[in-house]
């Protein structure tokens, strides 16, 4: 390609990036501003999730068919909500999720879809009249008789020979009633064993509709009257479901945590502007020019494909923005490294885009093997994370390989942005940033060892003696966080508590401490979680507002949650062995296999020793560390596998050792690109983001030094043990030429 193409290029993707920028700020025309476009998951616009799991032992086709009926009953109860886009979808093989965007509480959503639902039409003494699927619809009407709002129903054709029979027989006191409360000539409509409302007959109706009215009470409210329809328009579920997860966000504590999740972003953005800058020169200015347009094209592929932007999500945006630069810092080490060897300029740039393309796709691939298992074995929000990770992967991957790939090849050919200090060398081909010795790595192996070992031996013990400090999400339980508008007395909230019979932790938060997080390890019913709230609205003055968010767990999904984490780490581990016997070679694949063992146990002992909370997140963080862990593993195993075919004569160590110098800047480099971008979310963002970002920051760091201390040493025991590495490079003839020249 010309100068003067690469040229127009430049200047073409300048003005996208700006045109793009503008766009996604200030919109134009019918396209309005990213902000307008995002969908945005519940925990952000508020609204509430649950969870409920078909009690039936069906299996295979006759389980999905009865899962895919039960579907449509939910879907058609939901939509009579007046909710914006509710969701309802088949979770595994049987549960359903039900999203509803806007609502606010989660035990009247439960009670309005149906915990159980089943729909049924008694006489008073409980004879069965019909059930919900001879309900052929169910409205609201004014009540001109009596004031405010009434029901009209419509029965299908054998649900009005069956209801015109059952009014004949209580008009005409044909029944005695067996039930309080209710008048002998009332036709119950019971929903899961609770009357919803038991009307007086007022005559035979054979007409197949009727009209359910509040007598002289003034009529129904409308509010009232619209959920009594709904429920008996949605009819009777074919099957029982059991809530099993459920959880409520107000719009409120969504929107706060977005708008610091966003801070923490561009400080994060303009942290790594700087430290490429400083670190690469001119060739960290492509890097930024290509991250400036990374990040414009992930959020607007997140809006193209209609993916929904969940808080866990924004951390993998920002995650992602920190590894975006893992592959330009390769391909900079790279071409520094060409000009340190005596080439110009220009042919360091070619040279070193090409030698880094193999590391840089393997690299991201076993990465990007994590992120499929994170999203296939993962729930909900994890899967929102794993998802813009995963789009954050493939798109670091294009930005490095065509934008910056564009601007340095340009300021190499540039007479004005070639000279050598631009590109962080000095005029005698030394490095500017470079030790100014080598180090030994293989030698004192050992010692590393007996650190790990220690530490993780230390913190395991611990764990198992002390217990780990497992979230409500891995043993089952009830989260409530209420704004109590003031400071209020943790025993004064735990006399509410002990009436109600539940033992809870008591935490504080927000500004002064005016909320109050309330964690139980029992997972809470509808019914006590609606008197816990009563009796603080009681007790403290406040209302049904104040409740921030409820998240509740039952035990069915917390030891699912423990079985699919270790699954999935197996999982991944497993895939990325098979993908580096494929391109490397069995000893590189089993060496790298025991370092990610390494670095799961060593952020297990982390979280015992500390006493930090492991929950949901922490799964999505387990993951994240394997796949960055092998990232930088393999850019070592990389250049061992290129050394072993160039330095045939020199030991095994010294390849080794050689191999790490090499790549030590770069290690050190992306870990601090990731760590300085993970801090402010650490610091600034909700506890939602923070629990994804601190097994990250952990895991990154203990992933870079042992790529250098574990999983190279490791090798070397290996290779030693089966008579040494016997790698043959194939070699083409710049290869060759290259061999001769060092």
């Amino acid at each position: 390609m010309s100068y003067g193409v690469k040229k127009l290029l430049a200047v073409v993707t300048l003005v996208v990036i700006a045109f793009g920028w503008y766009v996604t700020i200030f919109g134009v025309g019918s396209v309005g501003p990213i902000k307008d476009q995002m969908k945005f998951g519940l925990d952000i616009k508020g609204g509430v999730y649950v969870v409920m799991e078909a009690q039936t032992n069906l299996t295979g086709a006759d389980l999905k068919k009865l899962m895919e009926q039960t579907q449509a009953v939910i879907e058609a109860r939901v939509n009579q909500l007046g909710l914006s886009e509710p969701v309802v979808t088949i979770e595994g093989e049987k549960r359903l999720r039900v999203e509803l965007p806007g609502a606010a509480d989660s035990d009247e959503a439960i009670k309005t879809i149906g915990q159980t639902a089943m729909l049924k039409f008694l006489l008073a003494d409980g004879t069965f009249v019909l059930d919900g699927s001879m309900v052929k619809n169910a409205g609201v009407t004014q009540d001109n008789e009596h004031g405010g709002y009434a029901i009209s129903l419509e029965f299908t054709s054998e649900g009005t020979t069956a209801f015109a029979d059952a009014t004949k027989k209580a008009y005409n006191g044909q029944v005695k009633s067996t039930t309080d409360g209710v008048r002998s000539d009332a036709i119950m409509i019971v929903l899961d064993g609770n009357i919803i409302s038991a009307p007086s007959v007022n005559g035979p109706i054979d007409n197949g509709k009727a009209l359910i009215t509040a007598g002289g009470t003034g009529g129904f409210k409308q509010d009232e009257a619209t959920r009594l329809a709904a429920l008996i328009r949605g009819g009777a579920l074919p099957v029982e479901l059991k809530e099993i997860t459920s959880s409520t966000r107000t719009a409120t504590v969504g929107v706060d945590a977005l708008q610091k999740s966003v801070y923490a972003g561009f400080i994060g953005l303009i942290l790594i502007y700087v430290l490429m800058f400083i670190g690469y020169r001119i060739m960290g200015l492509a890097a930024n020019i290509a991250l400036t347009l990374y990040v414009i094209l992930i959020m607007w592929i997140m809006v193209l494909f209609k993916g929904v932007l969940t808080l866990p999500g924004i951390a993998g945006i920002i995650l992602s923005i920190g590894m975006a630069v893992d592959a330009n810092v390769i391909i900079f080490s790279r071409t520094r490294e060409e000009i340190t060897n005596g080439k110009t300029v220009r042919a360091a740039v070619d040279a070193g885009f090409h030698r880094a393309m193999n590391t840089v796709i393997d690299s991201h691939l076993t990465t990007i093997i994590a992120a499929l298992v994170l999203y296939f074995a993962g729930t909900s929000s994890v899967r929102g994370f794993a998802l813009t990770l995963l789009i954050g992967i493939v798109l670091s991957l294009f930005t490095a390989v065509i934008v910056t790939h564009l601007f340095i090849s340009l300021f190499g050919e540039s007479k004005l942005l070639s000279a050598k200090k631009f590109f962080g060398v000095r005029e005698n081909n030394e490095s500017i940033i470079r030790f100014k010795r080598e180090f030994r790595f293989i030698k004192p192996r050992r010692i590393y060892y007996t650190i790990s070992l220690v530490f993780i031996v230390v913190g395991l013990i611990i764990g198992i003696v002390r217990g780990y400090n497992l979230g409500i999400d891995f043993t089952g339980g009830t989260m409530m966080q209420f704004d109590m508008g003031k400071s209020v007395a943790a025993e004064d909230i735990d006399k509410v508590l002990q009436k109600n019979d539940v033992n809870a932790e008591i935490i504080f938060a927000g500004a002064n401490n005016e909320q109050a997080i309330i964690k139980t390890m029992q997972s809470l019913d509808s019914d006590k979680r609606e008197a816990i709230l009563s009796d603080m609205e009681s007790e403290f003055g406040i209302s049904s507002d104040s409740l921030l968010a409820i998240d509740n767990f039952g035990p069915s999904v917390s030891n699912e949650l423990r079985t699919n984490a270790i699954k999935a780490v197996l999982i991944a581990a497993l895939g990325i062995l098979l993908y580096i016997i494929v391109r490397f070679e069995w000893k590189f694949g089993v060496s790298a296999v025991l370092d990610i063992a390494h670095d799961v146990l060593f952020v297990m002992a982390f979280y015992a020793i500390f006493h930090i909370t492991i929950n949901n997140p922490f799964i999505a963080g387990i993951l994240t560390v394997v796949g960055y862990s092998i990232n930088d593993t393999i850019v070592i195993f990389d250049r061992i596998r290129e050394n072993l075919g160039f330095m045939k004569k020199n030991k095994t160590e010294e390849v080794i050792d050689k191999s790490i110098n090499q790549t030590l800047i770069r290690s050190i480099m992306t870990s601090v690109t990731v760590v300085v971008v993970m801090i402010p979310m650490l610091i600034m963002t909700s506890t939602a983001i923070s629990e994804f970002v601190l097994p990250l920051m952990v895991g990154v760091i203990v992933g870079c030094v042992s790529s250098i201390t574990v999983a190279s040493p490791l090798f070397y025991e290996i290779s030693q043990l089966s008579g040494g590495p016997r790698y043959k490079m194939k070699k083409s003839k710049k290869t060759a030429r290259r061999s001769r020249d060092e």
